[in-house]
């Protein structure tokens, strides 16, 4: 598969909070950057489905707010997970420059 991503992601293995019984349960994020991020799901989520993402990158706890629009889905060969790549099509105000702060700061590490 070719990769055309414009930011260079950061891996993570981060287990996402959802509401139980709902497609984000049992979900965990494996990747992101400051345009989008991919996971891991039991879910298959629609391609383009737009969803809320709130991103604890502090350790003050100022998360960062954005919309999520879902690129692609590819199912997991032997396995009942989906991997799912998610666009971040808007970043709410303020949370931009948080974003690019934390993703500045990891470049210096």
């Amino acid at each position: 598969m070719a990769d055309h991503r414009r930011n260079a992601r950061k891996m993570c293995v981060v287990p996402v909070e959802g509401k139980r019984g709902s497609v984000f349960d049992h979900t965990q994020v494996i990747d992101f950057s400051e345009g989008g991020l991919g996971f891991v799901s039991r879910h298959r989520i629609p391609v383009n489905k737009e969803m809320p993402i709130e991103i604890d990158v502090t350790a003050e706890g100022a998360p960062v707010f954005v919309v999520g629009r879902v690129q692609w889905v590819h199912r997991i060969m032997n396995s009942n997970s989906y991997r799912v790549g998610v666009s971040f099509k808007d970043v709410l105000q303020g949370s931009k420059s948080r974003l690019s702060s934390f993703f500045s700061e990891e470049k210096k590490k």
